[in-house]
């Protein structure tokens, strides 16, 4: 299946000069969104993971059903102040200021092997705060996993240790 078939491009959103991306359309779609799942979930097969990460909103979509596939547990990172237990927190850089992301304390065990799983890379700092909480909590990030990647906004450099795994590429 081409999954850019199944992407909706919209020109000029959220702002004019942009080439927005709506995954939407696979959610929509039960044989795309499956065989989305089911690749990511091949990918991972053989990594021994033993939980996989899925950074608010869209990383839920796909994180969540990928674990169930591979029979592990799904660990959320969510904004600052969402998660009702202990905490640990990072924050990173956006275009127009900053945000933060938490997870559990205890949500990863050391030593656990994780897959982080995401909608998009794009420059890769959401990411890259992702990752840098796993190992914080002594997790091993084993492989990082997109739907796809907007190749020409150098997300992979910023994740240059890790294993990057995307479906989709776009030159933007």
């Amino acid at each position: 299946m081409d999954l850019k078939e199944k992407i909706r491009v919209i020109e000029g959103f959220p702002k004019e000069g942009i080439s927005f991306k709506d995954v939407t359309t696979i959610l929509q779609d039960g044989n795309a969104y499956k065989y989305t799942i089911d690749k990511i979930a091949e990918n991972l097969k053989d990594k021994n993971i033993d939980v996989v990460i899925g950074p608010e909103a869209r990383g839920f979509l796909f994180g969540a059903p990928v674990a169930y596939a591979l029979c592990v547990g799904f660990i959320p990172v969510r904004k600052k102040g969402k998660l009702p237990y202990d905490t640990i927190s990072m924050s990173y850089d956006l275009e127009y200021g900053s945000d933060e992301l938490e997870i559990h304390k205890d949500a990863i065990k050391p030593g656990q092997r994780v897959a982080i799983v995401d909608d998009l890379l794009a420059t890769g700092g959401t990411i890259s705060s992702v990752a840098k909480l796993v190992e914080q909590v002594g997790g091993e990030v084993v492989s990082i996993d997109f739907v796809m990647e907007l190749t020409e906004l150098n997300g992979r450099e910023k994740l240059k240790n890790y294993n990057i795994k995307s479906l989709v590429q776009y030159d933007i």
